[in-house]
């Protein structure tokens, strides 16, 4: 596991500098590759992920303290392989220069659009799918001929530091190097001049990224968390609903950007959907504690912070409704949560309010559509 020290966050700090300099070094040298070259650095990654599954599942479950290993293949590993061969289908077409209209003032001449590599990229990486959300903004630079730097999440070692070292295994480090290292690491690599930076995480750090970011005029890429409401209409068939909106908030128990963070139900029929609900949560995980099929809550900042969102809509008024199928004994100690629906809620409650990242879903009763969809728009765009 790689440790927090100061010298090891010196260490990934110059490492970053002699990296950067390097890989802009080598992108002045060769600033297009040819589609053979581009199509060939994207199978060496698919096959190094293809030959490294097990290992790559078994890293990340060591970081949950408990990922289910389908879900891995599921959610991380199956796209990033789909995603590679999409890439490899497209990418002749993709690069192919396109010409464009002329206008009469500048006639006889000819109009066309060269797809350029841009240079070196960045790419910060969240922790909650370590591997897919490494893998999906790389394939894309890739594709696009530049060169890459990643910075891995320093709340996913095993995953981080395996990734790190199949990545240097694979491709030399000017064209594509793996930074671990703590938040101090992040916000230095977020101030480095790239040619374009991709960010995937909180709203709250992704505004920090983007000021870092424009010290540079960097463009930036951010794919930030939200509030994603269900809406229920009032004719929908709830059994079909609730299955389908239990699997999307399960999975990972919960730690997932578009998982449903909230679900907004006609008021007469919130009890039958808890009903519905309760039964298709049991059905997927008739077992929680020791099912390897129901993920672990991250770390326990993030299970803590789970706790106080529970806390403070018990404080306010909450009726919580506890899934526990086999109702066993869920210690701190195994961040394994139960599914819990918060019923009674009120927009004052921090979990009406902030991104729930977790197995808690608040029902929120409406009286007509238009009073739903008004309610939606009223907040941020999830």
């Amino acid at each position: 596991m790689e440790s927090n020290t100061a010298s090891d966050s010196q260490e990934q700090l110059a490492y970053c500098h002699r990296v950067f300099q390097a890989q802009r070094q080598a992108f002045r040298k060769q600033p297009l590759p040819t589609a053979g070259e581009r199509k060939e650095r994207l199978t060496q990654l698919k096959r190094v992920l293809l030959a490294n599954q097990e290992q790559l599942a078994n890293a990340i479950d060591q970081d949950f303290g408990g990922r289910s290993k389908d879900e891995t293949r599921i959610a991380e590993l199956l796209p990033s392989i789909q995603g590679i061969n999409h890439a490899l289908k497209h990418l002749e077409r993709w690069i192919r220069p396109s010409s464009r209209p002329v206008s009469m003032l500048f006639r006889p001449a000819s109009n066309r659009v060269q797809y350029q590599p841009k240079g070196v990229v960045g790419i910060i990486v969240p922790w909650n799918y370590p591997l897919y959300l490494a893998v999906g903004p790389l394939i894309a630079a890739l594709a696009a001929g530049n060169r890459c730097m990643i910075k891995m999440s320093e709340f996913t070692p095993a995953t981080s530091a395996l990734f790190r070292d199949l990545m240097a295994e694979t491709f030399p480090e000017d064209q594509l190097a793996v930074i671990l290292g703590d938040a101090d690491v992040a916000a230095d690599f977020s101030r480095r001049p790239f040619d374009h930076l991709l960010f995937t995480g909180s709203t709250s750090i992704g505004k920090r990224v983007m000021l870092s970011a424009a010290e540079n005029l960097t463009p930036v890429t951010l794919e930030l968390g939200g509030k994603s409401p269900a809406l229920l209409a009032p004719d929908v068939p709830l059994h079909d609903a609730a299955q389908r909106i239990a699997f999307g908030k399960a999975l990972n128990a919960g730690q997932t950007c578009v998982a449903p963070d909230y679900v907004l139900c006609p008021e007469a029929q919130i009890p039958a959907f808890v009903e519905e609900f309760r039964k298709a949560f049991s059905r997927m995980y008739p077992r929680l504690r020791d099912n390897p099929d129901y993920t672990s809550i991250v770390n326990d900042r993030q299970y803590q912070r789970l706790q106080q969102l529970l806390g403070d809509a018990r404080s306010r008024g909450a009726e919580l409704v506890t899934l526990n199928p086999a109702d066993e004994e869920l210690t701190d100690s195994t961040r394994k949560m139960p599914m819990i629906l918060a019923l009674n809620t009120t927009p004052d409650m921090t979990l009406r309010q902030d991104e729930i990242f977790g197995p808690i879903l608040p029902v929120v009763g409406y009286q007509s559509l238009d009073q739903a969809i008004d309610s939606i728009n009223d907040q941020p765009r999830p």
